[in-house]
């Protein structure tokens, strides 16, 4: 789509219909004439000052269309994109003159407002923007936080009363204005300064309520250009002193982008701290030693989440609750198939102050704060359940309680004086966690009798355990009318490795039960496993017939039980032929594989004749399984499908 080669092409005109829904046609010989005509506006540069001519930069991972030769940010926009944003840009520029005689004060209020209309168009009328079939509309270019590549883009109609209009931008400006009218009173502060270095004077605040930057998730100043290359060609004239700049400022910025760009070396994981703990240290500056601060964090690195909470407790916050609260839309892209949080946590913090305002210096016993940690969370896990806070957003609940043991003292140290660390101290909380959870998720049944790949799986399906992670299987389902496959369980490798360092479970010697893949960590599904649980050899198709040409595949396995011959592979035990399981979960898994494949007499074999059956281990992790897989998947119905013959076979 870089404009510079031409190589975009109208492919179809949709018009909307008088008795409502929408018309598709082939492009007409008019519609090209239009496009040649704008080709030739741009190229009399009488619009050039109102076309953004800065630098777009490549972000590895969030501003991908870079690689694809999109180098300016004019480059987001077609011809006739640029042309509409231009003239509108001048038109505002100019509006300011056309008022002249009005009182300044709604000069600048009518020409801001105009400006931020016209601003928000250019959202609706890039060359990334997409298309919405379930509505038949355009979307925004901005579906995440990320500039990233799409093939086809839909452009709309800026004077019309279309999706992506002037008028629909109107509109919602109008709706901020009425919302700002209902305020009492009416009025507020802005001003624009650095969270690091404050004007506000100390003590004046009762409550700080923020919403700070999420480490590395989110390029605010290099996404903000987007919108800001525009401005201030429109309203640069009427605000110098925010739109003065070619682009916003990045130097002092509170994010870590080290891995992103070259440029951005320095923004580092103890930058991006210890400007957060600068900034947290002024809050408490002007926060009232009685008073109260709200973070908010959605992040669900681990890594995120100790560097914020590290810059939190050097500032001299005391985190005293954690609240995750319902903020995220689970229909956006980066809410796909991964363990993202359903929630925005909220910690809730109070000054470490004296009454008056010096910061309360106390060490603590690292063998006090040790052995309360565990009946807090005891306190906490169960409530939260109660309350139907599960899954991912529990186990972050639960840092809040947590880190008020260790946060309420200025250092914690051992016996030998040696200080402990935040680091330290949160792998001990990711124990505390994560076998609190099991013992929810087992029904009190003593968990240490189940293996560690049993105690991994439990604790991660649990993990995704989400109301995303179901609505959207079920909602496949609905849709196609067929079982959702699974292709795995995804997390992001930190917090695994995390919630299986707190069960004395290692990632690196479990490979036939998790793949890791850069930053992300796959449960693999029962399927793909059946490879490990069978042996490679018995997957070879039985004599006399045509081997395929193909990978392994997790369905192979199924292609040989199914087979007519294959009941000679399930005479467990007997020389040459597939082993039981050696772990409690494999033997769970081999008989979902059993039933999945239809082959009820091997299964019936294999937990009576062989005894599995009589384990109540595996009764009790099958029941937990079957409440943990999502609904709609493939090892629900399999897991169920074992459950059900339970009783029939006389366990």
């Amino acid at each position: 789509m870089n404009e510079k080669q031409h190589d975009y092409r109208l492919l179809v005109v949709v018009t909307s219909l008088p008795s409502g829904g929408k018309q598709y046609r082939l492009p007409l010989n008019q519609d090209f004439k239009s496009l040649a005509k704008i080709e030739e506006i741009l190229c009399n540069k009488s619009l050039d000052n109102y076309i953004p001519n800065e630098n777009l930069p490549y972000l590895r991972s969030i501003f991908n269309v870079y690689v694809y030769g999109i180098r300016k940010w004019s480059d987001l926009f077609n011809s006739r994109q640029k042309i509409a944003i231009a003239i509108l840009v001048k038109l505002v520029e100019k509006l300011s003159s056309v008022m002249d005689g009005e009182e300044p004060q709604l000069i600048e209020a009518v020409c801001t407002c105009i400006g931020l209309c016209v601003d928000r168009l250019a959202d609706f009328n890039s060359n990334i923007a997409r298309w919405a079939n379930n509505r038949e509309s355009s979307a925004a270019t901005f579906g995440r936080q990320a500039l990233g590549m799409v093939w086809d883009y839909c452009e709309t109609v800026p004077i019309s009363e279309s999706t992506g209009s002037l008028a629909g931008s109107i509109e919602w400006m109008l709706r901020v204005c009425d919302s700002v009218a209902l305020m009492h009173p009416p009025v507020g502060q802005v001003q624009q300064v650095s969270a690091a270095l404050h004007s506000l004077p100390d003590d004046i605040a009762s409550f700080i309520f923020t919403d700070p930057s999420y480490y590395d998730a989110v390029p605010y100043a290099n996404l903000s250009d987007f919108f800001y290359v525009w401005l201030k060609r429109s309203i640069g004239l009427l605000h110098p002193d925010l739109l003065s700049e070619s682009e916003t400022p990045k130097r002092d910025e509170a994010v870590q982008l080290a891995e992103r760009n070259p440029e951005y070396s320095y923004k580092t994981k103890k930058y991006f701290e210890d400007i957060m703990a600068t900034s947290f240290g002024e809050g408490r500056r002007y926060t009232q030693p009685e008073g109260l601060g709200v973070i908010v964090f959605a992040h669900k690195a681990t890594d995120a989440w100790e560097t914020l909470l590290s810059a939190l407790v050097k500032a001299g916050w005391t985190i005293t609750a954690s609240w995750p609260i319902d903020t995220e839309w689970g229909t956006r892209l980066r809410a796909q198939s991964l363990a993202t949080l359903a929630s925005s946590v909220h910690l809730v913090c109070r000054p470490r102050e004296n009454p008056d305002g010096s910061l309360r210096e106390e060490i603590g016993d690292w063998r006090d704060v040790l052995k309360e940690l565990p009946q807090r969370i005891h306190e906490w896990m169960p409530r939260l359940a109660q309350e139907g806070v599960v899954g991912a957003d529990a186990i972050f609940a639960c840092l809040g309680p947590a880190l008020e043991i260790f946060s309420r003292y200025s250092s914690v140290e051992k016996a030998n004086g040696e200080e402990v660390t935040l680091r330290e101290y949160l792998e001990y909380v990711w124990g505390a966690v994560s076998k609190e959870a099991l013992g929810m998720i087992f029904d009190d049944v003593d968990t240490t009798g189940f293996e560690e790949d049993a105690r991994l799986t439990a604790m991660w399906l649990w993990t995704l355990s989400t109301g995303e992670a179901e609505s959207s299987s079920q909602e496949a389902e609905e849709k196609t009318g067929k079982v959702a496959k699974s292709t795995g369980y995804t997390l992001e490798f930190d917090a695994a490795r995390k919630i299986a360092q707190g069960l004395g479970v290692h990632l690196d010697k479990l490979t036939n039960l998790v793949e890791i893949k850069g930053d992300k960590a796959r449960l693999l599904p029962v399927s793909e496993r059946g490879v490990i649980l069978f042996g490679k050899a018995d997957l070879n198709a039985p004599a006399g017939r045509k081997k395929k040409k193909k990978k392994e595949h997790q369905l192979d396995i199924f292609t040989v039980l199914n087979h007519e011959d294959s009941h000679e592979i399930f005479k467990w035990g007997d020389p040459g032929v597939p082993q039981v399981g050696k772990t409690v979960l494999d033997q769970v898994h081999q008989s979902m594989i059993l039933f999945a494949a239809g082959r009820s007499e091997a299964l019936k074999r294999f937990l009576v004749e062989d005894g599995i059956g009589n384990d109540q281990r595996y009764w009790k992790l099958a029941q937990a399984l079957s409440a943990l897989y999502p609904m709609g998947t493939d090892e629900k119905r399999w897991v169920d499908g074992v459950l059900a013959r339970k009783k029939g076979l006389g366990f």
